[in-house]
């Protein structure tokens, strides 16, 4: 093993605690670099890492000693970070989307030149998802003909002391919560080549139910109920919905229908779950043993994994692919008519089955 690979990261909210878990401690990468709108934030991350340094987003991205930005910041900041970060040769693995905007998801991937441009969810890389995709591979459900996705909450607002972003562009529960889904979607079955939308937006203002600003109403800008239907070129109909505007659902997360059987996909947001399987004339759901993926992995294992294998499994492709389909979906609830995809990368190769210890230790 050479000398550790050194991590820049750019945003210390919630989410950073779940990538520094993972990250902080792997003898292959360093966390060499923070950098915070709160510096004092980036300061008590930086003083638990010897020899890590709290510094600006410029100094950051320009830093010899970060090979690779981790961008955690709010969506609407992700392409400016990462475009910072490639001009100055520098790879980055953002969090979901890969930009507010496909415009400037776009203008990230044109920049990339010789940089990695990774991005988040890396939970397809666990062995909820994984395992799924090992049984499609091998046949197990015969030929894929359809696939449903559901996600159904009362929005962010009753727990987020700042939900403001999550009713922004970019935001909004397509945004927020399809990119686990869809990309998913994507692993399983292939890329889309047309989809169909409808959309709404039941309220025009919001309550914060929760921290300093309680009581606080903001405004909503964006469709908070977004339905679509998405022709995979491989032939395979995937319908999905996301929504802020409902209590709560009992459908299933994830399923995958096949020519001889339906496979039951535990949460796309989590890396672990269940994987059941049941075919015609059975009158009850079997878990699938045969596990795939990384075991017992979290947030942050995409970075390690491309710093592994370079297998493009989290690549910047895909994620531009997953934001197309949710541009397109709004597209297509706005003017009322189908709409055709330019983007169709291939699937990365599967993860065979990695146990915790393995992928710790590299």
């Amino acid at each position: 093993m050479g000398e550790p690979h050194g991590i820049g990261i750019v945003g210390l909210g919630v989410i950073s605690a779940q990538y520094l878990e993972t990250l902080g401690a792997h003898p292959g990468v360093r966390i060499a670099a923070t950098a915070d709108l709160d510096t004092t934030r980036a300061e008590a991350v930086a003083a638990q890492y010897p020899g890590c340094r709290a510094l600006s987003v410029d100094e950051l991205v320009a830093d010899p000693a970060v090979q690779t930005v981790i961008n955690l910041t709010i969506p609407a900041a992700h392409a400016e970070v990462a475009l910072a970060a490639l001009a100055a040769g520098t790879s980055v693995f953002g969090e979901k989307p890969l930009a507010a905007t496909l415009p400037d998801a776009r203008r990230v991937m044109a920049a990339a030149g010789q940089s990695w441009v990774g991005c988040a969810p890396d939970t397809v890389l666990g062995t909820g998802v994984q395992t799924a995709r090992a049984v499609i591979d091998a046949g197990g459900i015969g030929t894929p003909v359809a696939a449903s996705a559901t996600w159904v909450s009362a929005g962010h607002e009753s727990w987020h002391p700042h939900p403001d972003f999550y009713y922004r562009e970019g935001g909004g529960p397509l945004l927020d919560m399809g990119p686990y889904y869809l990309t998913t979607l994507f692993h399983l079955l292939g890329p889309v080549a047309r989809v169909v939308g409808a959309s709404s937006r039941p309220r025009s203002m919001r309550t914060i139910g929760s921290g300093p600003r309680i009581g606080e109403t903001i405004p909503v800008e964006i469709d908070t109920h977004v339905t679509g239907v998405l022709e995979h070129v491989g032939g395979a109909v995937s319908t999905v919905t996301f929504s802020f505007d409902g209590a709560a659902t009992e459908a299933a997360p994830l399923e995958i229908h096949g020519e001889s059987g339906t496979l039951s996909v535990p949460d796309p947001n989590l890396f672990d779950g269940e994987v059941r399987v049941r075919r015609p004339g059975q009158d009850a759901w079997a878990p699938v043993t045969e596990r795939a993926g990384y075991e017992n992995a979290g947030r942050g294992i995409g970075v390690l994994d491309h710093l592994a294998t370079g297998s493009g499994r989290v690549s910047g492709e895909i994620a531009l692919h997953v934001l197309e389909i949710m541009t397109a979906l709004g597209e297509s609830a706005r003017l009322g008519r189908r709409i055709d995809l330019t983007t169709a990368p291939g699937r990365p190769p599967l993860v065979p089955f990695t146990p915790q210890a393995t992928w710790r230790q590299r």
